[in-house]
This record gives structure tokens, sequence and C-alpha cells, in this order.
């Protein structure tokens, strides 16, 4: 009978405890991060995961969202369409509300109609395809700008520095990356010059002869590539090795220091497209270092991931809760500007952010002789005549 009843009494103190832990585990505000943690494209991942982290940690330890903790859930897409729905749906069973993430246009937009459907926010720090933003669904933002803003810087600044040029325009036959290119086609065509060459290669392919020998019997001098930095470095290497003296040209998918690894000296003079610097930002000052000095260099992405995060939590703090998603979807578009990494950001109607667009930027060498990218300054930077720019 005794032990009966002590049987009993351990079962009432398990499910004692089970309920508290419950309940506690339901106070943490969950937040996801989706990326490709592995596969190609694990350095983009890296900064929207290492940023997104950067960002809970310093959050919690200011108190977190209206008293409660966020927890961070990291779904590994692998930049696939497929993956990333699986991603989407194992956040919404496990009850996560807002989503940083994806890396990837052509991830991003078929995840965000799963969390549409499930009362979930995604913010993405890097997907850059219009559609993204263009079918009207509530729950959609981006901390970073549009292919169709980058893309018209690229094809004005084609059309007005290399006027003379015999262009390639190449693309990875992605949403963002033939997005991109044909936004960059569109502009340079408008502005008079016809391209050489437009080409699509498939994401994963490794030897670019066909390619390049095509680029050369047709005399390229110029190649605008629309894609990442993994076909991107190898098309230049191989360019490079097999005597094509082009000029590459891209977008944003290239910023990574990867591409130099991959690339060699091939990537000196490449040019490419990205938002101002926000490493440059002088109230990101502190929060740089504190990555640098954990190891970590805070290039392209990760201030945006980190800035996802900060809206989320400035949003749902004015709103006073984090369980009604819709409502904090309606602040983040009408209470801001919101004070983040990468500047006081505010959005349209659409969730686009109005704020800078893009610049252009050229990889180098410093005088240690280690691959940077530097802002080009636009009065200078010709074609043939690029002493002024800066090299460190």
């Amino acid at each position: 009978m005794k032990a009966h009843r002590a049987r009993g009494f351990t079962l009432i103190c398990t499910a004692i405890l089970v309920l508290f832990s419950s309940a506690y585990a339901q106070s943490d505000i969950l937040i996801g991060v989706a990326a490709p943690i592995t596969g190609p494209n694990a350095a983009f991942g890296a900064q929207l995961q290492k940023g997104a982290e950067q960002a809970v940690a310093d959050i919690n330890a200011k108190g977190g969202i209206n008293g409660e903790q966020i927890k961070l859930e990291v779904g590994d897409d692998v930049s696939d369409p497929k993956q990333g729905i699986s991603v989407a749906n194992k956040f919404v069973g496990d009850g996560v509300k807002f989503v940083v993430g994806h890396f990837n246009s052509g991830v991003s937009i078929p995840a965000s109609e799963v969390y549409a459907e499930n009362n979930i926010v995604e913010i993405t720090p890097a997907a850059t395809n219009p559609k993204f933003t263009e079918r009207g669904l509530w729950n959609v933002f981006r901390t970073c700008g549009r292919d169709d803003q980058q893309g018209k810087v690229a094809g004005a600044y084609l059309a007005a520095e290399f006027k003379n040029a015999k262009i390639a325009v190449v693309h990875d036959k992605t949403p963002y990356g033939q997005g991109l290119a044909d936004e960059m086609k569109m502009e340079l065509n408008a502005g008079g010059a016809t391209e050489a060459l437009y080409e699509g290669i498939n994401v994963g392919d490794k030897d670019f002869s066909a390619l390049i020998t095509k680029m050369k019997e047709a005399g390229v001098d110029l190649v605008y590539y629309g894609g990442l930095h993994t076909e991107a470095g190898l098309i230049m290497r191989q360019a490079a090795d097999q005597g094509l003296k082009a000029t590459l040209i891209s977008g944003d998918g290239i910023v990574s220091n990867e591409l130099a690894s991959i690339a060699g000296d091939a990537v000196i003079g490449t040019m490419v497209t990205f938002a101002p610097d926000p490493r440059k930002n002088p109230n990101a000052k502190e929060l740089v270092e504190k990555f640098r000095a954990a190891g970590f260099e805070p290039e392209a992405y990760t201030l945006y991931a980190y800035a996802a995060v900060q809206i989320v939590a400035a949003a749902a703090a004015k709103v006073g809760s984090t369980d009604d998603a819709q409502r904090v979807a309606a602040e983040i578009k009408a209470g801001g500007p919101w004070e983040t990494a990468i500047g006081d950001i505010s959005y349209d109607a659409k969730g686009d952010p109005t704020w800078p667009g893009f610049v252009m930027y050229e990889w180098g060498k410093d005088n240690d002789g280690k691959y940077i990218i530097v802002e080009m300054p636009s009065a200078c930077c010709r074609e043939g005549n690029r002493s002024c720019c800066p090299k460190n």
C-alpha cells in the first residue's frame, strides 16, 4: 500500500514538473532563423545565423521582449525550395512566431506562403527578388533592397561607363539570378546598349569551358552575372586560366570572402552592387567590434539579420504582445522608423524598406595582400581610369 502511494505521489510530482516545464517553455518567444546552414551557400547561412544569434543574445540581456526571453530555432534549408518548405512546416509545428530568413529568393517566396497561412511574420535579410513583396501578403518584410533597384543601378552604370564594351549577360536560372540579370538587362538596353550574349548556366555546374569559349568568340570584355559566389568564382578563375580578360560585374549574391577563395587573383577588379556598408554606421561600431572579437567578420548580411530581430522585438514591444502576429506586422509597417544596426528603417505597404538602395563596390587587395571589397566613388572609377578608387 505504501509503495502504491509512493508511486502515486511520484507520478503527481512528475506531472506537476511537466506542467511547470511546459509553462516555462511556452513563455519563451520562438524566433526561427532559416538559411543554408550547410551546402555551397553556407557562408551566407552563417551570416544570417550569427547575426540573429547575436541580436537575440543582446535583446535577452536587456530583458527580452515584454519581459519574455527569446529562444532561437535554426532551420537549414540548404538553399533548396523543397527543404525550405520543410523548415517552414517544422517552424509551424514548433510554435515559431517570427522568422528571420530565408537567404534565397527561390526559397523565401514559397516558404512565405506557409508562414502567411499560419500567422508567422517573415523578415528576410537577403531575398531581393521583387516578387517576394509584390504578392500582397500581410506577413513579409525585408531589411535588404530589391533586384529592380540594384539591377537599375548596375544597368545604368554599365550603359554610362562601358559604352563601347561587349557585354555578356549570364545567369543561373534561379528567381534571384535570372531576375537580377533581367532587371539589369532592361536598364542596360534602355540606356542604348545591347548585350553581345545572353546565357544561362545551372546551379552546381563546375566546368564553364563552353560558356567561356562562346564569350571569347564574341569578343566579350565584360560579363554581368546574376547568381551566387560559388559559380561566379569558378567562371572568373576559369576565364582567367583560358585567357579571357573580361571584368565581371554582379550583385549582392557574390558579397562573400569565399568568392576570393574560389577565384584567387581573378577576383581583382570585379564589381558588385550592394547596399552602403552597415559596418561603417557609427551606431554599429561596438556591435561590429563584438563580432570581430568573437572571431567572426560581420560582412554582407550579418547586420541585416541582426536588424531583422531588432525590428521584430521593437514592434512587439510597442504592441505589448507577441500573440497576434498580424498586429505586430501592422505595427512594423506603421510604427517606424525602426532604429537598427544598419540604420533607421521604415516600411511601405508591401513590406519593403524605404531607405538608401545600392552602390557600386570593387574587389581588390589591401596593403597586406588581403582581398577586400571597397565602395567605388561614383565620380571616378571609370573604365580604364580607376586610380582614384580607394584600395583600403
